[in-house]
């Protein structure tokens, strides 16, 4: 007997078992690709959140690093360096038998060693976490203020807005240290005159901002020249959940923005 042909019906079966198949095995690809694509973005999601944790601690042990070395160097300048200075000083004091030329010439020297002592006891503050956490941030970069305008070097100014309130002694901190960067900045590299130094406490943020009549520069090309402090400046902001911005052009001096919000900085602290 010969080969009997489907009817209809079976061939209807057939092509329709085979459409399914083909949609069932097309939408199972499918599926596969986007689960795929879908735990290669998890995966990068985590790689970038790992390289991200990793880069925050590692700024944060070399800040620590940092601080304790400028622990380290303010007991060194107040326990031994100012001591042998005073020491000096006193010897001086008691010298006798001198005519007036020398007498004069060893008052000028004590006179001298007494603002040296002065400069190296401020500086010793400024580097002593202790010093900074029991003045407060205010407080601190006023003092750094009264000394600039003192010594003649830039005419500096400061304005604060808002009511006062702790940021925590760690953010505290880093802040001063940004302002100390930018401030050495301004004086090293800019050839400003004046600095404005502005702090703004609104509920929900802080802002300081530190802005120089300086030469300025090309903000593309921070890793040169001043961009070493600027980059640390960025650094010390990323380590406590702020945002630097860092605003300049040839000409027309620097302006270096901190931005801390409240929420971040409770996480942070």
């Amino acid at each position: 007997m010969g080969n009997v042909a489907p009817n209809a019906s079976e061939l209807y079966v057939v092509i329709f078992s085979t459409t399914v198949f083909f949609v069932f095995l097309t939408g199972f690809i499918i599926y596969f690709i986007l689960l795929y694509q879908k735990r290669q973005g998890q995966n990068k999601t985590e790689r970038d959140v790992m390289q991200a944790n990793f880069r925050q601690e590692f700024l944060k042990a070399r800040l620590e690093m940092q601080e304790q070395t400028f622990a380290h160097v303010s007991r060194e300048l107040h326990d031994n360096v100012n001591q042998v200075l005073s020491f000096v000083k006193l010897n001086l004091a008691m010298i006798s038998n001198v005519d007036s030329t020398q007498q004069v010439k060893i008052n000028e020297n004590r006179d001298l060693i007494a603002q040296v002592i002065t400069d190296l006891r401020d500086l010793s503050k400024s580097l002593s976490f202790e010093h900074i956490s029991k003045l407060g941030l205010v407080k601190t970069i006023e003092n750094e203020v009264n000394k600039l305008n003192k010594s003649g070097i830039i005419n500096a100014s400061l304005l604060v807005q808002g009511d006062i309130y702790p940021l925590g002694e760690q953010s505290e901190l880093v802040l001063f240290r940004i302002f100390q960067e930018a401030l050495n900045n301004a004086i090293k590299h800019s050839g400003a005159s004046l600095l404005k130094i502005s702090l703004q406490y609104v509920p929900e943020m802080f802002n300081l901002t530190v802005e120089d009549d300086g030469a300025g520069f090309l903000t593309d090309s921070l890793d040169h020249n001043t961009g070493s402090g600027l980059t640390n400046i960025e650094n010390r902001a990323t380590v406590i959940g702020a945002v630097a911005t860092i605003k300049s052009s040839p000409g027309n001096g620097c302006s270096v923005k901190i931005t801390l919000n409240l929420l971040q900085q409770r996480i942070y602290n």
